[in-house]
């Protein structure tokens, strides 16, 4: 079993073999108990968005790593792979531009409120 480390390196490199753009990787382990980490990577087709889902799909489970579900992969603009602790999201730039998760993740870490500092010892 992968550490969250490991599975997000072997997603990127996974994503990187059939050159997929602009790979971001975005920590969200303390703004969703759900999962750790997302990879979001454009593709500049329906293809080539199906290629890059398959492709991640076999590097992982040639790693041991279970594919708890994938969505998305009838109309090929979004496809949405759950490994748990990790969410991979390969979208054609249109829709990337349009729900622009990296925006929406970081006005969350932004609301979020800070954690009260302990009070000082007298």
């Amino acid at each position: 079993m992968l550490t969250t480390k490991e599975k997000t390196q072997a997603v990127v490199s996974a994503l990187e073999d059939i050159k997929a753009n602009d790979i971001t990787v975005i920590d969200t382990s303390k703004l969703s108990s759900m999962f750790e980490c997302m990879v979001i990577a454009s593709a500049q087709s329906t293809r080539q968005t199906k290629a890059l889902a398959d492709h991640v799909v076999i590097k992982l489970k040639e790693r041991g790593e279970q594919i708890l579900g994938r969505e998305g992969e009838d109309s090929g603009e979004w496809i949405l792979i759950d490994l748990g602790e990790v969410l991979v999201h390969i979208m054609q730039p249109a829709i990337r531009d349009y729900y622009n998760l990296e925006e929406l993740w970081s006005k969350a870490q932004a609301a979020r409120p800070k954690l009260a500092k302990p009070p000082k010892q007298a």
